[in-house]
């Protein structure tokens, strides 16, 4: 038999279902150890990105443009990373992914050092890729998932993020230390972090994600259609490989609610969460003390994951979809009525910020990855992420303006309140008619 290039599965009619399923547990195994480092990457933006801002250019207007520039970012890098993965496989696409996101951490630095604004807002925005990659990775956990438990795996990848994204806001401070022993500005710290984190994480994905679970999806999925055109079993073999069985509601139902759950959670959930940091500051919080707030947030947005993960597959995509938005709104109100110098009551609207993140991201991507053939699956779901991205983006730059034309309370509640319109376009899903598989 001829050796397959590598990081392509051999041809599928050697694959036994004992072969796939220890490959997937392989691909888990792996990505769980990239987002590990990942997590650490993505939290110094969240962390430290509106301080510097705010540090470099004076003003507080400006605190949500790092926010808005690193999501915007990672919508062009989502794009690209779904394409080039759709082709390459999973493998080459989120290591080119976190390489480049390695690079715009590293740029970052030199911009601070350099006292450099412009080439401070063009790092952020190649920084994004970083961002990007470790949240596309959650779709290679669930390639080769059955299709009761693509939630749950997808809810593992993402559970992995905790460990670095938490210890990352937690070592501001001596990061900071660090960073000013070598000339570098002290909320620049973290990125140094971020540079080296991404970097491993692409590595790793590099040498070990084989075979590549997309690649290997996408050759079952054709030796399936071969088997099915033989036994004249079609119908039943294209609702397998599309994880749309009968009387589910239409594909392109369930793909437009898949992203309007995450682009709704994600504007409410970086809104809030990027002016966070800016509005402890004015109550005379320290970095240790924002550091710990954030991690707790986003120890809620990706700790939960397993648990969320079974409950989705377990009780359904809707029922979690509506409870991302009451979680959403108990946050922003929480947020908008804590007072500033409470770290209790705003380490708590962040958890059910983080939470309400959470639930939202892993019911949409189910709704998602079950609405999309492995043919054009990683393209469709890239495509999503920029939906998502965007969302991010325009969320953090419009939080800063919010803030400094009103106050962190309108802009809390103000994103408690959108995230309620979730339940209405759940309401529309639930009411579109049955089709018959095809």
């Amino acid at each position: 038999m001829t050796t397959p290039p590598a990081g392509r599965t051999s041809p599928a009619a050697a694959l036994t279902p004992t072969d796939v399923a220890a490959i997937h547990r392989r691909t888990l195994t792996t990505v769980v150890a990239s987002q590990m480092l990942g997590g650490a990457g993505l939290a110094a933006g969240v962390t430290v990105g509106a301080l510097l801002a705010q540090d470099m250019l004076g003003t507080e207007s400006v605190a949500g443009l790092p926010s808005g520039l690193f999501t915007l970012g990672s919508a062009v890098a989502a794009f690209t990373v779904g394409r080039y993965s759709q082709v390459a496989g999973r493998r080459r696409g989120l290591a080119a992914g976190f390489a480049v996101g390695a690079l715009g951490a590293t740029a970052i630095v030199v911009a601070a050092v350099l006292n450099n604004p412009v080439l401070f807002f063009f790092s952020l925005f190649i920084y994004g890729a970083g961002t990007a990659t470790n949240l596309q990775a959650r779709y290679a956990g669930a390639d080769l998932a059955p299709a009761s438990q693509r939630a749950t795996a997808a809810s593992l990848a993402m559970v992995a993020t905790t460990f670095g994204a938490v210890a990352g806001p937690n070592l501001v401070q001596p990061l900071g230390d660090l960073a000013e022993q070598f000339g570098i500005p002290r909320l620049a710290g973290p990125f140094l972090l971020a540079a080296v984190a991404y970097g491993l994480a692409g590595v790793v994905l590099f040498i070990f994600l084989r075979p590549d679970p997309l690649l290997t999806a996408q050759a079952c999925a054709a030796e399936e259609e071969v088997v099915a055109t033989r036994s004249d079993a079609a119908t039943s073999v294209a609702a397998t490989r599309s994880g749309v069985r009968s009387g589910a509601p239409r594909v392109a139902s369930g793909v437009l609610l898949g992203a309007t759950v995450m682009v709704l959670t994600q504007v409410t959930m970086v809104a809030i969460m990027t002016m966070t940091p800016v509005h402890m500051r004015h109550h005379h919080h320290d970095l240790s003390q924002i550091g710990l707030v954030i991690g707790f947030h986003i120890a809620a947005m990706f700790l939960p994951s397993p648990v969320t993960g079974r409950l989705v597959d377990r009780i359904g995509r809707l029922p979690m979809a509506v409870a991302a938005a009451l979680t959403l709104l108990a946050a922003g109100v929480l947020g908008a009525l804590a007072p500033g110098d409470s770290m209790v009551l705003i380490s708590l609207a962040l958890i059910l910020l983080g939470l309400g993140w959470n639930f939202g991201l892993i019911s949409g991507t189910a709704l998602i990855v079950d609405s999309t053939p492995v043919s054009t699956r990683a393209r469709t779901q890239g495509s999503v992420d920029v939906l998502i991205a965007l969302a991010g983006a325009g969320g953090g730059v419009m939080s800063g303006v919010i803030v400094g034309a009103s106050s962190f309370s309108v802009l809390a509640l103000g994103g408690g309140i959108l995230s309620l319109a979730l339940i209405p376009v759940a309401v529309w899903y639930a009411a579109q008619p049955a089709h018959p598989t095809h």
